[in-house]
Parts: C-alpha cells; sequence; structure tokens
C-alpha cells in the first residue's frame, strides 16, 4: 500500500508554538490566542518589517490561512522567504511546501528540494521526510533511493511515523538498501505503533504472508482490522476477508478482542513483543 504524495504538509505552526518576547510580539501572541487576528496582523507587521524572523514566519502564516488579512499566498511566499533567509526552519520547510505543490509561487522542484535541504540540515524532521520523497520520486532532483534512505532514516530516528513507514517500504522492494523483510516489518512496527494504517495494513500483509515473521493468522488479523478502523474504512478489506476466512470462529473472536485492546490502548497493546 503505497503512502500518497499527499504526505507533503504544511505546518501551522501558530504563535502559541513559538516563545513571546516582550512587547508588541507577546501582546501580538496574546491576540492571536484569543482569536483577534487582526490585532495580531496590526502588531506583528512591523516587526516582521523589522527584519524579526518569528514575525516574518507569522506573519507568512497569517497570509497563508487569511487571519486577520485577506489569504494570499504570494505574500505568504515573501514572508516566508525573508525568514528562511534568516534560517527560520520553520519558514525553510513552508516554503519548499509552497513550492511543491506551487502555492504563492510556480511549482519548482528544485526550490523545493534547496529549502526542504536547508532545514532538514537543521534536524526538522518533516523536512527529512519530505527531501526523501523527492529523492526517491526523482523531484527537483535525480532519482536516488540510498539518498532517499538516508533521508527517511534521519526522519525515522526522529519518530517521523511516515518516515518509517516509507522505510519499510523501501526495506520490503530492496530500493537503495538490500531487500530485507524482517527491517521492512521492523519499521512497519514502529510506524503502526504510531497509528500509521498504511502501516498497519502492511505489516498486516507481512503476518499473512509470513514475510520477514512467522506467519500468523490471528496477527495479521489484529492488524489489518486494525488498519481498517485507524483508517476509516479506506484501505483494501480483501486481505482481511481472506485472512478472516482461514481462522476458526473462536480464533476469530479472541482476534477481535485483542484488536479492540489495540485501538483502546491506541496502539500500545496489542499481542506484539516490545521492540
Amino acid at each position: 500500500m503505497r503512502r500518497p504524495s499527499a504526505a507533503l504538509i504544511l505546518i501551522l505552526s501558530l504563535f502559541m508554538a513559538v516563545p513571546a518576547i516582550a512587547g508588541p510580539y507577546e501582546d501580538a501572541t496574546k491576540a492571536y490566542e484569543r482569536g483577534d487576528y487582526k490585532t495580531s496582523f496590526r502588531l506583528i507587521k512591523p516587526l516582521a518589517e523589522q527584519g524579526n524572523p518569528k514575525s516574518q514566519y507569522n506573519l507568512g502564516l497569517m497570509y497563508s490561512l487569511g487571519q486577520g488579512v485577506r489569504q494570499e499566498y504570494g505574500e505568504a511566499v515573501k514572508w516566508y522567504r525573508k525568514a528562511a533567509d534568516q534560517g527560520h526552519v520553520a519558514a525553510q520547510y513552508n516554503l519548499g511546501f509552497m513550492y511543491a505543490i506551487g502555492q504563492g509561487a510556480p511549482r519548482d522542484y528544485g526550490e523545493a528540494v534547496k529549502w526542504y535541504g536547508k532545514a532538514a540540515d537543521q534536524g526538522h524532521a518533516p523536512s527529512q521526510y519530505n527531501l526523501g520523497r523527492m529523492y526517491a520520486l526523482g523531484q527537483g532532483v535525480p532519482q536516488d533511493y540510498a539518498t532517499a534512505v538516508k533521508w527517511y532514516r534521519k526522519a525515522a530516528d526522529r519518530g517521523d511515523a511516515s518516515a518509517r513507514f516509507n522505510l519499510g517500504l523501501m526495506h520490503g522492494k530492496g530500493q537503495g538498501v538490500p531487500q530485507d523483510y524482517a527491517e521492512a516489518v521492523k519499521w512497519y512496527r514502529k510506524a503502526a505503533d504510531q497509528g500509521d494504517a498504511p502501516a498497519q495494513y502492511n505489516l498486516g500483509l507481512m503476518y499473512a504472508n509470513g514475510e520477514g515473521v512467522a506467519r500468523d493468522r490471528t496477527r495479521a488479523y489484529v492488524w489489518l482490522s486494525v488498519a481498517a478502523a485507524t483508517s476509516g474504512g479506506t484501505t483494501d478489506r480483501s486481505a482481511l476477508e481472506r485472512v478472516a476466512a482461514g481462522l476458526a470462529p473462536s480464533a476469530r473472536d479472541a482476534a477481535d478482542r485483542l484488536a479492540a485492546t489495540c485501538r483502546e490502548t491506541s496502539f500500545a497493546e496489542c499481542g506484539e513483543p516490545a521492540l
């Protein structure tokens, strides 16, 4: 099961996520938190014009979201760039995102790679993940699975579930690394434990097929069932139905109970050994 390219996600890190500084910035933050976006915009814009990168970034967000001002993606790009040029990591990520989807600027994968790369070099996991995708897909750079794996691994080590899922795919397919089903299972499991439905689905398939793990219909059923619930029913149910057909009624009842426990404990108790 492939993760869609829509995995490129715009970070909306609002004022409250940024340490407030005394004076107008603090007043802008308070206005934002109470939903008074026009006042927040009026206070933050002069600070951005004075060169404060946090203010420039937040001004870009307000233009992106149309908060306190008419939504203008071109203005958002302008202010993200000013903050990004000063090393603001979230602005670098958002600028990369805007270029990747062609929002506020013509789509330019090369520019997207450039700005994702700058943020990735600062240890920003979403940028590392998206940079890995650019290399995997050959967008803005020559397709290079080994480099994709490198960036996925960096993001995965920082806890990014999407990167962990994609590492599972790469190991399962032997793209950029030698094919290793056991490694694929390990990364699917890490992402599955974080509630990643595609990883839960693929982990179920690995158990069903005995790839990287001993074949286990009960665990296959549990993970395929959990994936169906997590995804809101958008995963392919045919695999779940095939596995269910091979289980005795008592075994299926037990698997249903374990799947329910798995969901209720936020995937902490799914009958799996500790990683």
